[in-house]
């Protein structure tokens, strides 16, 4: 094969991606046909393969029955804090980490991935009798201030700026008289860009989707859209239709905001891979 000779996808590959491609769409094509049709129908063998016509009723059942107005709110405003701090701190901790040299930061990282290994569920008590100190029960706060920052999120950043960053740039920010603020803004920012989209997405689909937390945190009365869908399953016989309808609805933003900004993620993370 000659040097930049450009490679041209076979039939092979074309059928390998589409199987992947259904494969993958099937979950959520079966969730849009589950919420078109009633729970009688979803009951019948076989299970309905197409649409049906009380999609939007389904989804205005599950929006009213739910309270999803609020919790899509809430939703919002707790998914995009934890998203915003999280890239924030964690690119500066990952910078300090990747190009700062300090007194046991070798120690300190380790300890950092360390925390990665201790399940979660060990620390929801204590934190809940934390939250309850502070006088945040069934407050937004609650859900948002343990995950501010994350440990996944700075070893992410930092094996990235490790490559992605060359010190003599930052060197040379140093020698025009730079202070330490400006060569964040400018030199650590734009080249950490690629993986701070990537490190923003994660986090908003992890922030968006979390369960375990807020259900021990947050009440129905000031839910999370996680929250509010639980309300969905309960009763003596719970409408399955209805159910797929809501977590229909609890999918969109997350297919929305892949819409809008996956074409830059993906730009940002083939840029970031020539430049390192």
């Amino acid at each position: 094969m000659g040097a930049g000779k450009q490679l041209h996808a076979g039939p092979v590959t074309y059928v390998v991606l589409t199987v992947f491609a259904l494969v993958s769409l099937a979950p959520l094509v079966w969730t849009a046909i589950a919420a078109s049709r009633t729970d009688r129908r979803l009951a019948e063998t076989p299970p309905p393969l197409w649409f049906g016509g009380n999609l939007f009723k389904n989804l205005e059942a599950a929006w009213d029955q739910a309270g999803l107005g609020t919790a899509m709110l809430n939703s919002t405003i707790v998914a995009g804090t934890i998203t915003i701090s999280t890239v924030l701190f964690s690119t500066l901790a990952g910078f300090a980490f990747a190009k700062l040299r300090f007194r046991f930061s070798g120690f300190l990282l380790l300890l950092t991935i360390g925390t990665m290994m201790i399940p979660p569920q060990l620390a929801v008590v204590p934190l809940y009798l934390w939250m309850s100190d502070f006088g945040w029960s069934n407050q937004l706060q609650t859900v948002i201030l343990p995950t501010l920052v994350t440990a996944f999120g700075t070893f992410f950043m930092r094996q990235y700026l490790v490559q992605a960053l060359p010190s003599e740039l930052i060197e040379a920010a140093r020698v025009d008289g730079a202070s330490s603020l400006r060569v964040v803004w400018h030199v650590v920012f734009p080249a950490a860009r690629p993986a701070m989209a990537v490190l923003g997405l994660l986090t908003f689909v992890f922030a968006w989707n979390d369960f375990l937390w807020p259900i021990i945190a947050l009440n129905q009365q000031n839910p999370t859209v996680q929250v509010a869908l639980n309300s969905l399953g309960t009763g003596y016989v719970p409408d399955q239709a209805v159910i797929m309808a809501g977590a229909l609805l609890g999918t969109l933003p997350l297919l929305i905001a892949f819409i809008l900004f996956g074409k830059q993620i993906v730009g940002g993370i083939m840029q970031g891979a020539i430049k390192g």
